[in-house]
């Protein structure tokens, strides 16, 4: 290879990292408005006015809004260029944001969700995926998506501390949450023109070992043939088992703050390590276990929510006084990491029950509308639990059903994994 050829190569390598640091940024800061309570759900109750569920409403009109525009958004970013869908999403999403920080009534907020998921989940996050799968060949793949996931979880973390410290120092009020929205809000515009000025027309290049895929059209005949098979129903429920899990991390929340006495400035610091900090650990460790360990990701989630049920136990039994603080922490971290490990290869089951390659988009489609649907009711479920059971009483209902769930996840995944062992056993025959 020549000199010039050598800097071309490196060139154009340093290119695509820069690219794919654009693209982390976006997609580490385009939820943080939806997704308010996750480490402001006690001011976000008090300054709004919210019942718990009101909130659990407001983020379950979010879900359905981005649930039905997802294939929506996968339809715009095929035609229309990355450099305009992710900037005008992130940028409408600040805007929004502004907004937000007036405080408007519940009825303007169920519009306000509604607009941010479609600013979000249909503008910026299909055209995301698209852009960071055409970044790299076939055989990056699995480095590049996983590498999005941490990064957005260092994105998260950084940002929603700065959050917290702008709340903080306006006094952890009304007046600091308010800031905090604005500063969300400005963030997500600033990444938006960044991205719209740095990011070229032609943002993702082939690679060597990627041709051009030549379009396809998927009408109801490949979604049909995909939706036949078996073990794609499978994996879309252990999906399905895991979220409406991983939805009821949310109340750990409130429950340190009302029945553990936690000041709201450390619950708020709780809650980003418990929905940001511990996804940059969980995917990894989970992956390594599930790859190293187990040898099958069905296997480890099993498992994995077997042992959620004594976790769930355990904080059952600790007392509901401040005088266990510390352990109530702990144990509701233990909890949240193991559901992070499991998110983090939910999807590792799709080439392990041998989905076809020719069927695996659209399938992947059919999945993430099952196993991503607790999302729409889910959090009004549990927040009317809540509100029917004042104190610690409702908490401790939650976390029964959080336990049953597990239980009936631990089935799910059981059937999952005999999926797997028969394609297995089919293949060395």
């Amino acid at each position: 290879m020549t000199k010039t050829a050598t800097k071309s190569a490196k060139a154009l390598n340093a290119s695509k990292w820069i690219r794919f640091a654009l693209l982390v940024m976006a997609g580490g800061t385009t939820y943080k408005l939806a997704n308010l309570k996750d480490a402001f759900y006690v001011p976000m109750q008090e300054a709004m006015s919210l019942s718990h569920t009101e909130i659990g409403t407001l983020l379950s009109v979010n879900s359905i809004v981005a649930t039905a525009l997802f294939v929506v958004g996968g339809f715009l970013a095929d035609r229309i260029s990355t450099r305009i869908l992710i900037p005008a999403g992130l940028i409408g999403t600040g805007a929004l944001g502004l907004f937000l920080s007036t405080f408007p009534g519940f009825n303007t907020l169920l519009l306000v969700f509604a607009l941010l998921a479609i600013c979000s989940d249909c503008l910026v996050w299909p055209a995301l995926l698209k852009s960071i799968r055409q970044l790299g060949g076939s055989k990056e793949q699995g480095r590049l998506f996983g590498l999005l996931e941490g990064g957005r979880g260092v994105v998260d973390t950084a940002v929603a501390f700065s959050a917290l410290g702008v709340f903080v120092l306006m006094g952890s009020g009304s007046g600091g949450f308010r800031a905090a929205i604005a500063f969300y809000a400005i963030i997500d515009i600033a990444v938006g023109v960044l991205l719209f000025l740095l990011l070229r027309n032609k943002t993702i290049q082939q690679t060597n070992d990627q041709p051009a895929p030549a379009k396809q059209k998927a009408g109801l005949a490949e979604i049909w043939r995909a939706a036949k098979q078996p073990q794609l129903w499978w994996v879309s429920f252990t999906v399905f088992m895991v979220y409406v899990v991983y939805c009821g991390l949310t109340y750990f929340i409130p429950y340190l703050t009302y029945v553990y006495g936690l000041p709201v400035a450390l619950v708020g610091a709780y809650g980003i390590i418990n929905q940001y900090g511990l996804k940059i650990l969980g995917g990894p460790i989970g992956g390594l276990l599930a790859d190293k360990v187990f040898k099958s990701a069905s296997r480890y989630i099993r498992l994995a929510f077997l042992c959620l049920i004594p976790v769930l136990a355990v904080l059952l039994l600790l007392p509901a006084d401040p005088g266990t603080q510390i352990p109530a922490m702990i144990v509701t971290l233990l909890f949240s990491l193991i559901v992070f490990t499991m998110r983090g290869v939910f999807w590792a089951p799709m080439d392990e029950v041998g989905i076809p390659e020719e069927t695996s988009g659209t399938a992947f489609g059919i999945a993430c509308l099952v196993g991503y649907a607790p999302g729409m009711f889910a959090f009004m479920v549990y927040g009317s639990i809540l509100d029917a059971n004042p104190g610690a009483s409702g908490y401790h209902i939650v976390f029964i059903v959080l336990a049953a769930l597990a239980l009936v996840g631990t089935l799910v995944a059981s059937g999952l994994t005999r999926a797997a062992q028969t394609r297995k056993a089919a293949i060395n025959i």
